[in-house]
């Protein structure tokens, strides 16, 4: 999975500096991460992975690193558990709504 987004960031990320020289951890915006490319990233993670990502998690810690990328994708393809958050129901009832 995180050698997908390293693609990803590659191709859309727009960074000042190459993904191959970047640890797992690294902080994104001080590799060159604009908001920009954020945006372009969100949507190709969520086409690359088949997730949408709810509104209430596009934070800038989302976008900080690999690893917090990696780990929200992780969450969101397991799916809602007995311990999921009311606020990603209410988002995934949004979403099947809105799908036909």
């Amino acid at each position: 999975m995180k050698a997908q987004i390293r693609k990803i960031l590659t191709e859309r990320g727009d960074l000042d500096v190459s993904t191959d020289t970047l640890t797992d951890g690294a902080d994104l915006y001080d590799a060159g991460l604009s908001s920009l490319a954020t945006v372009h990233l969100l949507m190709a993670i969520e086409a690359e992975f088949d997730i949408e990502i709810p509104d209430e998690l596009l934070t800038r810690a989302l976008f900080q690193s690999i690893d917090t990328l990696a780990l929200t994708i992780c969450r969101l393809q397991a799916g809602p558990g007995p311990s999921s958050s009311p606020s990603l129901d209410r988002t995934q009832s949004r979403l099947s709504a809105t799908t036909v």
